[in-house]
């Protein structure tokens, strides 16, 4: 029944779905109805890779470029639900025949989809549970797997009372590879077999992909020879509490330059007028006009990971406040620089312990005590370098969730 429900709701809801989705493009129009994608043919290996944005590309890039790599004749069509998403995965894994808006999780947008795709293998990123995808992909014939999974309790308990609806969704799934056993035990409490469920780590801790990426001349230019502090994936709030520590930080250390890389772009504006308000002069990545300015302002995606190799220390967002449960504090650690996040890290509790149990982070709930942590690695190269060490060496240790998952997917792809 509510199975039904939901199916028949998408149709009338389709007008605002456009609407909300700022679809008003028409090429994006027709990749939300699934229209947009091209038709694969019968002599390819016909993959459909789909990620929710930025953060999922970087996660999947390393699996998605192997397979096409590796399986004969492969050919791949990535969905993301954001167009920043889509145009990150069309840098990241350029062998892709298409990188598209995601269709939207209407029955009918999805099947004009898959008859253009005719998946052999869909490959859902993360915590992507749309239901007519998962149904969907099935009846059509692909096999089906979720790649780094990961489930808050939160949603475990929000699916669970809607049961009905992804219990059979998460049923059509021939594989379930999750980030952690507590992941993996959430899943299992919706109905997912053991048989079918795996623990893979997560995909992220592929330490050197953000060695790979070049940084773009006009970011290296930005701050050259002065030590930088990164605030990553900052949310609503968090740019105050940053710069009030930068402030605080620059009374001790006056040649020290800062990065803000807001989680949301829609949220440049906002930024500037907290940069502003706090007495700085700023430049955005996206212009680099002046390169004389103490603050930058990435308002470009897809640039962070690698742009991390430049900090001395390192803030990751979304943490200062119970709302977002974290953003990744695994790609600065993977470069060696020692991390700060917020006490509420639920999202990441597995890497954020992990770091905090070998001394590569340190929880900060607010402006003085992130200027007091970060000046004491500022302050002494030896113990910033350990840190960094340690956090590096932590993830490195937890690595190997894509070759975990790249096996996988691989005796999927046999068996089929």
């Amino acid at each position: 029944m509510l199975d039904l429900l939901y199916r028949t709701l998408w149709y009338p809801a389709l007008p605002f779905a456009l609407f909300a989705s700022r679809a008003t493009e028409w090429q994006s129009a027709r990749e939300r109805m699934g229209l947009g994608a091209p038709w694969l043919t019968d002599s390819e290996f016909r993959l459909w890779i789909h990620v929710s944005s930025v953060g999922e590309v970087e996660a999947i890039q390393s699996i998605a470029r192997r397979l096409l790599r590796d399986v004969p004749h492969a050919a791949a069509v990535v969905t993301a639900m954001t167009a920043a998403g889509r145009d990150v995965a069309r840098r990241r894994i350029t062998r892709a025949r298409a990188c598209l808006l995601a269709p939207f999780d209407c029955a009918a947008c999805v099947r004009a989809f898959l008859r253009r795709v005719r998946p052999h293998l869909a490959i859902v990123t993360e915590t992507e549970l749309w239901p007519n995808y998962f149904l969907e992909a099935r009846r059509a014939g692909a096999k089906l797997a979720i790649v780094n999974g990961r489930m808050s309790e939160r949603s475990a308990a929000r699916y669970r009372r809607l049961l009905g609806l992804f219990g059979p969704a998460l049923g059509a799934a021939d594989l379930v590879m999750a980030q952690s056993a507590d992941d993996a035990a959430r899943f299992a409490s919706l109905g997912v077999p053991p048989e079918r469920l795996i623990v893979t780590g997560n995909t992220k801790f592929d330490p050197d992909a953000g060695l790979e990426a070049p940084i773009r001349r006009e970011l290296m230019g930005f701050a050259a020879e002065r030590p930088i502090f990164i605030a990553g994936s900052t949310a609503q709030g968090e740019e105050e509490v940053v710069l009030a520590a930068f402030a605080k930080l620059r009374a001790q250390f006056p040649g020290l330059a800062l990065i803000v890389a807001p989680r949301h772009l829609a949220r440049v504006p906002e930024v500037e007028g907290a940069v502003t308000r706090a007495g700085f002069k700023y430049v955005k990545a996206s212009s680099c006009e002046t390169l004389q300015a103490d603050v930058m302002i990435l308002d470009t995606m897809g640039e962070l990971r690698a742009l991390y190799r430049r900090a001395r220390v390192a803030f990751v967002g979304g943490s200062l406040t119970p709302s977002r449960g974290g953003q990744n504090p695994a790609e600065p650690a993977a470069a060696r620089v020692p991390v700060m996040f917020g006490p509420y890290y639920e999202n990441q509790r597995a890497t954020a312990e992990a770091l905090l149990a070998v001394g590569g982070a340190k929880v900060v709930t607010n402006a003085d005590e992130m200027a007091r942590i970060a000046a004491n690695w500022l302050g002494n190269d030896e113990a910033r370098a350990a840190a960094g060490r340690n956090a590096r060496e932590c993830i490195e240790r937890r690595s190997g969730g894509v070759s975990a998952s790249l096996m996988r997917l691989r005796a999927l792809i046999n068996v089929g």
